[in-house]
């Protein structure tokens, strides 16, 4: 028996000898290592977690220091006199204890924002667990779990940055101030500092702006209103939406009865929408131009300062009042309205996006993009002079088709025979269309470009009566330019910024113009904007001085364009609605001309009344004949006799031939615009001459049977530029395309 009983246990040892070596075996080893190593890990991380908290709390301010410390800057803003117009920054209300804090605000926030805020440390570990989660299942970011604690330390220590470093540091911090401070005086600090929107910072703030009282007495009903606040200010505001600010409102009432803050009952007899909300005081218009300019200061300041700085504007404090009340006083009915004026160097001296910044902060001065109608005709002259044409030079206003497309005059009417000065002043459709396509729409494009419009610009035929959106502040850029004889005009409305010391952080320096139309292109097209205001479209903008500039009225009224300089002042005006529905009898000779007179009588009126340089020095290829004599070599040109036959120059007995020019203008004249070497002669018939028709002005030749031809038909075509006729049909309107006609009246 004995020795039985040694055999099994001699088994037994061999089997235990034999289990070390098996997978099992080897798995259970890892396992119990990497468990130990986790325990011991979460063993040294907890003790760095702890060692942090304390030290955190350890060098945290005291409550006193934490209750006086302020965040965000403050931005006084003066005109250019110095006057202060605006100050911009935190506004901070009456320091509430807790006591005083109604208790439906604090339980209102606290369902709202961390109802687990008397249960946790200063991080909600279930409520992380939920969120990551929640982001497996769904496939998403991780959602924001930020506890109370975690906002107050990111508010009082911290940015809003979201990295991973940020939030633990957040952690850290949030769980130092539950270490060093009670639940308490966490709350009390939270709602006396949190943000609300509109510049309230704390409760009091918040209750006195919205609802012009001290947070002392608020109603449940408002307590929901601010507490719902915290998550997005900017859309949950009741001054913005006050549709969204109820909506979010009555979620909170929500939460505070799912967690147990309200009685059912009470919450059924709440009525958010009965919440009368402090009536807010007109803000000047000013807030339109601080609205485009202070963004800048990201841009101007080379490092980022938190202390309180002056900003030094280019805002004239008279203009700006009476650009204000031009706008108000001419916008028809419900429309809206706006208005840029640029000094000659830039300056921004009034600025208006609108009609009421309360009602409505948009800036469509800056950021809307309208059509501008016939005022974008600038660009099509511009671009016909710079090609050679003349104020004086004869157009031909009649029907024209181009690319299927046939733009109609207002009224229906044509004039025939015109010159460029009267096709100008009365906004000839027909005429624009013919120069554009003359010139080349691509090139009016590029025009435009040069001249500061930043937004897309189609080159279909319709472009040139203003199909193409933009901004009122590009266009009013553009004139600004002619103005001042062609030369580039950068619109700015910071001179400098300085600190609370004087110290200069900041100083406008005038930007290097270049030169983008030669000075006689800039004085015919200002010889034809001082045109349509003395005799065309714009005689409501007269103010008893020289004024040059142009209308624009849209299809069916909907945009309604004024844009002019005189005196070395350069305004623009647009007048319309923002959902862009027809405004009766809106026109850019009417409204917007009559708001652009009453603003610039005001702003010109301390100065000296300046006359337009319209005298067109041209360039020597533009010359007339006897003056091209002398500059000229001979060389240059072709000389052919009235049968067409190639002559030398100088002709016999020495006698000069008249140089020949296929479209009747003078030598020279659209010289450029026409490759020498193109059978065809380059761009299309002026004046809207049909095919197989002469062109304005073309010479009727007569040829002689007995004398032979001394060239081909071939070399003359090439060595003239004359037009062959088109051997195929002009092309069809593409499927889908739409132009929309615009009249200027």
């Amino acid at each position: 028996m004995a020795r039985r009983r040694g055999s099994r246990s001699s088994k037994r040892k061999a089997k235990k000898s034999e289990r070390p070596g098996g997978f099992g075996a080897g798995l259970w080893r890892w396992t119990k290592r990497l468990f130990i190593a986790g325990v011991v890990a979460a063993i040294l991380a907890a003790i760095g977690l702890t060692t942090a908290v304390y030290f955190a709390a350890r060098n945290m301010p005291s409550y006193s220091a934490l209750r006086q410390s302020q965040h965000g800057q403050t931005i006084l803003v003066r005109a250019r006199d110095g006057t202060q117009i605006v100050e911009l920054g935190p506004s901070y209300g009456e320091w509430l204890t807790a006591d005083e804090i109604p208790e439906v605000m604090k339980h209102a926030m606290v369902s709202v924002e961390d109802h687990r805020f008397n249960s946790h440390f200063g991080i909600d570990p279930a409520g992380l667990m939920r969120a990551v989660w929640n982001a497996l299942n769904e496939d998403r970011q991780v959602s924001a779990t930020s506890t109370i604690t975690q906002q107050l330390a990111r508010n009082i220590f911290l940015n809003s940055n979201r990295t991973v470093d940020r939030k633990l540091r957040e952690a850290v911090l949030a769980m130092a101030l539950e270490w060093k401070f009670s639940k308490q005086e966490i709350l009390e600090l939270y709602l006396n500092k949190v943000y609300f929107g509109g510049g309230a910072y704390g409760v009091d703030s918040a209750s006195r702006k919205f609802f012009s009282h001290s947070a002392r007495t608020l109603s449940l009903e408002e307590a929901a209103i601010i507490a719902g606040l915290v998550k997005a200010p900017s859309r949950y505001s009741p001054t913005a939406d006050i549709d969204a600010a109820v909506g979010r409102a009555n979620v909170v009432v929500d939460q505070m009865v799912k967690y147990g803050d309200l009685d059912p009952a009470t919450a059924r007899q709440v009525n958010v929408d009965a919440v009368k909300l402090a009536q807010q005081d007109g803000q000047n218009s000013i807030r339109y131009f601080t609205d485009w300019a202070l963004p800048q200061l990201d841009l101007l300041l080379p490092n980022s300062t938190f202390e309180p700085i002056e900003v030094w504007t280019t805002i004239d404090i008279g203009m700006q009042r009476a650009a204000t009340a031009a706008i108000k006083s001419n916008v028809p009915g419900d429309a809206q309205g706006a208005l840029v004026s640029l000094d000659r160097d830039g300056a921004i001296l009034a600025l208006v996006g609108g009609t009421d910044y309360v009602t409505s902060n948009y800036n469509r001065a800056t950021d809307a993009m309208r059509q501008p109608g016939s005022a974008w005709k600038l660009f099509v002259y511009l671009a016909a002079l710079e090609a050679g044409y003349t104020p004086d030079d004869a157009v031909q206003d009649v029907p024209v088709t181009i690319n299927g497309w046939s733009p109609r005059n207002s009224g229906g009417s044509y004039a025939g025979q015109i010159d460029v000065r009267t096709a100008f002043a009365y906004s000839k459709n027909s005429v624009a269309a013919q120069l554009g396509n003359e010139v080349g729409f691509s090139n009016v494009a590029s025009m435009a470009r040069r001249f500061g419009i930043s937004t897309p610009i189609s080159t279909y035929p319709a472009m040139v009566l203003g199909s193409s959106e933009v901004r009122l502040i590009d266009m009013t850029r553009a004139f600004a330019a002619v103005s001042a004889g062609g030369q580039s005009v950068e619109p700015y409305g910071i001179t400098r910024v300085e600190t609370a010391d004087g110290e200069v952080l900041y100083r406008h320096e005038n930007q290097r113009a270049y030169t983008l139309v030669p000075d006689y292109v800039a004085a015919g097209i200002t010889d034809l904007l001082q045109t349509a205001v003395a005799t065309g479209t714009g005689k409501a903008a007269d103010i008893g001085r020289p004024v040059a500039g142009k209308t624009g009225t849209t299809n069916t009224n909907r945009d309604g364009y004024f844009v002019g300089f005189s005196s070395g002042i350069t305004t623009g005006v647009w007048m319309g609605r923002d959902d862009n529905k027809a405004v009766s009898g809106l026109q850019g000779g009417t409204a917007p001309a009559r708001a652009f007179a009453a603003y610039m009588r005001y702003a010109v009126r301390e100065r000296p009344v300046e006359e337009f340089d319209t005298d067109l020095k041209l360039p020597e290829w533009q010359l007339e004949p006897d003056d091209q004599y002398l500059f000229d070599d001979d060389d240059y040109y072709y000389y052919i006799d009235d049968q067409g036959n190639l002559v030398e120059p100088g002709g016999p007995q020495g006698e000069r031939s008249e140089p020949f020019d296929v479209e009747g203008e003078r030598p020279g004249t659209r010289r450029d615009n026409r490759d020498p070497l193109d059978p065809r002669g380059g761009p299309a018939q002026p004046g809207g001459a049909q095919p197989g028709q002469p062109s304005r002005g073309t010479p009727q030749p007569v040829p002689r049977q007995d004398a032979p031809q001394a060239a081909s038909d071939d070399f003359l075509e090439r060595a003239t530029g004359q037009r062959l006729p088109p051997d195929e049909p002009a092309p069809q309107r593409r499927p889908g395309e739409r132009y929309i006609d615009r009249r200027d009246r």
